[in-house]
């Protein structure tokens, strides 16, 4: 087969590299996999079985104040099927507690009433006590301990006054923590703004195991570990969810042990071997992870794997909101050399971090290896502000970079959701 699907937008791209020397498609397995209960079951199963802890009825026996930290609307965390059996099990033994939701926006904006619906549901907003994680509300956090990174650990009040504190989830392949889900819900979800700059700093970023499905000596996921403990996070209801945003598998119990389980399942079915090509074309999934420049850059680390040192990337981006970032455009678009922009970043120390640098610097590493070029809605002027080569569809990209490497053969790999899948060597 030479026809590929790409998603784009809302909406799909289909090409024929029929005549090209096409070596093939990387995808994951992840889509493919049906589980044997639905959603809410898995769940409940899950809790009836924690791994490496006891079970969240035992756990919430006598404790007055329970927090559940949950994800913000920046997540698509089912939270409709998690919420209901994890306050069932709490309430079962301790009907009395005082249980408040903590809301992980990390460093992104407040999440709004309506967005809480659509998560949770009008009768939990409705009757449950919520509050929101402002990252820079210095009067409700409280320092606990100076990370791995070095920066200072400083969490919600809330979150820290706990007697209880547990957290819902979902796990996905992440760019430089290796996977989403289990600590993040305290680092970055509840933490300071400083100790989030302090854990994404330079030397980390650049870590040869700061990658995606890495976790082992990677320092960014054990600088979130550390926080997670010193926070006594003591239980998580963590899922894997499919492109419909189903939960398809769950795990429950110690931050630890249970998120590794559930990172070993999403490693078995994501991990996609390279095939070194000239041109690689990838993805960000589709609506609604496609929707800026700033996003995009996740679907290229996964091109970047599998591109040849001086090749071409071939992004597909609707882009239909810009850049997404103002300090990540403008790091990139007020310096012509990116070299430079690099060194600043490499030079700076762990409590030097400015916003946007990890993405920023991410992306510089991309275009150090590999040719760009965006294929989007995007105004040309912003791409090339960015460095990269605008092109409006994949037969003008595929032309452009004919021409940049000289050569009308080029071998060509297609990855259609390039945040779906790990390309990983082992």
């Amino acid at each position: 087969m030479t026809k590929v699907t790409f998603p784009y937008g809302k909406e799909h791209i289909t090409y024929d590299f029929k005549g090209e020397d096409f070596k093939g498609t990387l995808v994951s397995k992840l889509h493919e996999y049906k589980p044997e209960k639905t959603g809410i079951d898995l769940i409940k199963s899950a809790m009836e079985n924690p791994i490496g802890s006891k079970k969240l009825s035992e756990l919430a026996k006598g404790k007055r104040k329970i927090v559940i930290i949950a994800s913000d609307h920046t997540r698509p965390v089912p939270s409709k099927i998690i919420i209901p059996p994890m306050l069932e099990e709490i309430r079962g033994v301790n009907p009395d507690a005082d249980i408040t939701f903590l809301i992980a926006t990390g460093c992104h904006r407040d999440t709004k009433k309506e967005e809480l619906i659509e998560k949770f549901g009008e009768d939990i907003v409705k009757n449950e006590k919520i509050i929101v994680h402002d990252c820079a509300d210095r009067d409700n956090l409280v320092k606990i301990g100076i990370l791995p990174s070095g920066g200072e650990l400083w969490i919600n009040r809330i979150a820290y006054e706990a007697d209880l504190l547990i957290s819902e989830g979902f796990i996905e392949p992440h760019f430089f923590a290796g996977f989403s889900g289990g600590r993040k819900s305290v680092l970055p979800g509840v933490a300071a703004r400083e100790s989030v700059l302090a854990n994404h700093c330079s030397e980390f970023i650049d870590h040869p195991l700061a990658r995606t499905g890495i976790l082992s000596g990677n320092p960014i996921h054990e600088d979130m570990l550390w926080a997670a403990k010193k926070a006594n996070l003591a239980y998580i209801v963590n899922v894997v969810i499919n492109e419909k945003k189903e939960a398809i598998y769950a795990v429950c119990g110690d931050v630890e042990k249970a998120h590794l389980a559930g990172c070993d399942f999403l490693y078995g079915l994501c991990r996609a071997k390279p095939v070194m090509a000239d041109i690689v074309i990838s993805t960000n999934g589709g609506y609604p992870l496609d929707q800026n420049i700033y996003q995009a850059v996740k679907g290229m680390t996964a091109a970047e794997a599998t591109v040849k040192e001086g090749g071409v990337i071939i992004m597909l981006a609707k882009s239909n909101d810009g850049h997404g970032g103002d300090g990540f455009y403008r790091q990139l678009a007020e310096e012509p050399d990116i070299n430079k922009t690099m060194q600043i970043f490499l030079d700076r120390g762990r409590n030097e971090t400015v916003p946007d640098q990890w993405q920023t610097q991410i992306f510089l590493r991309i275009l150090k290896r590999a040719t760009v070029i965006y294929v989007s809605d995007a105004d040309d002027s912003l791409v090339c502000d960015l460095h990269m080569t605008p092109a409006r569809d994949i037969g003008q990209a595929l032309e452009i970079a004919k021409s940049i490497l000289k050569t009308n053969t080029p071998s060509i790999v297609a990855i259609p959701d390039g945040v779906a899948v790990m390309v990983v060597d082992n």
